[in-house]
């Protein structure tokens, strides 16, 4: 699933190609996704200006205008969704369910699994945060309101695993499964430690790592593991460099070690145990 570095390379490489871009017509392929598909966005959309891209958690949101018109377009790739520009006369695929035809080209979301979505929340943009699916998500880890401090208050009570706990997307938005890993391991943090059980000196450590993790992903292009490409084809190429992640048995970069592999939550757990404790 594309997360928070994929969805943020996602919206930096929209910037120059859609924001300021006129919406002369939208095409609905598929009424449903995860959700419905608005079928009012075919009247609303064209003639409207998008003003600008945002992102929110694994959210994109397309800021919208026209006289009489203002809202968020709120688009989320789902497990395996991408967003990609074609010119006009290319013939849609088979997974390409929506489209947003531009003056000079057009911009289409492919979703093999259909659990992306495209939903529209009307009003100026800071409308967009009482969405019902924005409404309820945490902290941004790239905002300045994320630090050592919040984390370790914000886990004060919990006292599950802390990996689990990161991917919380009420408590903190964003940090998938690689990420959350890969964060634990540059921390020295094991993915089995209670979360309140973590010192705030720790938690500094942990904070910081996780905003180097992002920071380099998003500097890397994001992950491509499986179906996630950027707007123009390309992909990522965070996963090449990662320590742990789908490393089970290597030797540990850093120690003389191997990498283990666990379940927790459903997911795969990647971690040195004699680097993270």
């Amino acid at each position: 699933m594309p997360e928070l570095p994929e969805v943020e390379v996602c919206r930096r490489g929209l910037l120059s190609e859609l924001a300021g871009r006129r919406i002369e017509a939208v095409r609905i392929r598929t009424p449903k996704l995860r959700y419905p598909i608005p079928p009012e966005l075919a009247e609303l959309l064209p003639g409207c200006v998008v003003q600008a891209i945002r992102r929110r958690g694994k959210y994109l949101l397309l800021d919208c205008a026209r006289p009489g018109v203002e809202g968020s377009l709120i688009v989320h790739l789902g497990m395996s969704g991408h967003l990609h520009f074609v010119p006009f006369g290319q013939a849609p695929e088979k997974h390409d369910h929506f489209e947003l035809v531009l003056a000079t080209q057009v911009l289409r979301l492919a979703d093999p699994r259909r659990f992306g979505l495209v939903l529209w929340q009307p009003g100026p943009p800071a409308a967009s945060a009482a969405h019902p699916l924005l409404a309820v998500l945490g902290v941004e880890p790239l905002a300045a309101a994320f630090d050592g401090a919040w984390l370790h208050a914000a886990c004060a009570r919990r006292a599950g695993p802390i990996k689990p706990v990161l991917m919380d997307s009420h408590l903190l938005v964003g940090v998938g499964n690689i990420y959350a890993s890969e964060s634990l391991f540059r921390a020295g943090i094991s993915p089995l430690r209670a979360a309140n059980r973590i010192s705030r000196a720790r938690y500094e450590l942990l904070a910081a790592a996780i905003r180097e993790t992002l920071s380099d992903a998003i500097a890397a292009g994001g992950s491509s593991i499986r179906d996630y490409v950027h707007s123009d084809g390309s992909a990522g190429w965070f996963q090449i460099q990662a320590a742990v992640y789908e490393r089970a048995g290597a030797p540990c970069r850093r120690c003389d070690g191997h990498i283990r592999q666990l379940r927790q939550a459903g997911r795969s757990t990647y971690y040195c145990p004699r680097c993270q404790h």
